[in-house]
């Protein structure tokens, strides 16, 4: 995200980084629904891991959503770009069996927190400590699930280029996400 270029310190950084995590976790809800959709077709045995992490991106999605209408802070511009996207992302990871799930899931996450943590350290020097407070609440959520996605990199043959497809689309949306 570059916050270096986006965090000048202005009293807009700290709305446009909630904007683009609200808008971020909606995509994460559409990776997650579309990857169940799947699951429950072929009747995959990871639906449950899937319907968790849905309830807590959700929750996420719940916390950034609050701290914006508290802030009066309409929501992202790329918030639909980010709902189809990751519709379309879960969609084909799901179809391509759990280990592409999984993949998805780490490639997403790592680049996620990445982020959530230049975040924290951007706010705390701007000291906005609601929006600190919102970034910090969902960091242990997507440990959890990055973790759960490392698990398919031995069993996944094209791990490497799928997850660094998947890191760079990531990247590309939240870049995008913080300019518009």
């Amino acid at each position: 995200m570059e916050l270096t270029s986006v965090a000048d310190g202005s009293r807009n950084t700290p709305g446009k980084i909630l904007q683009v995590n609200h808008a971020g976790e909606f995509g994460a809800i559409n990776i997650y629904r579309a990857q169940i959709a799947v699951a429950r077709l072929t009747g995959a045995k990871h639906l449950g891991l899937l319907e968790e992490f849905l309830v807590h991106e959700k929750e996420h999605h719940r916390i950034f959503g609050a701290e914006l209408k508290r802030r009066g802070i309409r929501r992202c511009p790329s918030l639909w770009l980010c709902g189809v996207g990751g519709f379309v992302l879960g969609l084909i990871s799901g179809l391509l069996g759990k280990n592409s799930v999984l993949a998805c899931t780490a490639a997403v996450e790592t680049v996620v927190l990445k982020h959530l943590r230049e975040q924290l350290q951007a706010l705390e020097k701007l000291g906005d400590q609601a929006a600190y407070d919102a970034v910090a609440k969902i960091v242990k959520d997507e440990e959890e699930h990055q973790q759960a996605g490392m698990e398919a990199r031995q069993e996944c043959i094209f791990y490497r280029p799928y997850y660094n497809m998947i890191s760079q689309c990531t990247e590309a949306v939240i870049w995008m996400g913080m300019r518009l």
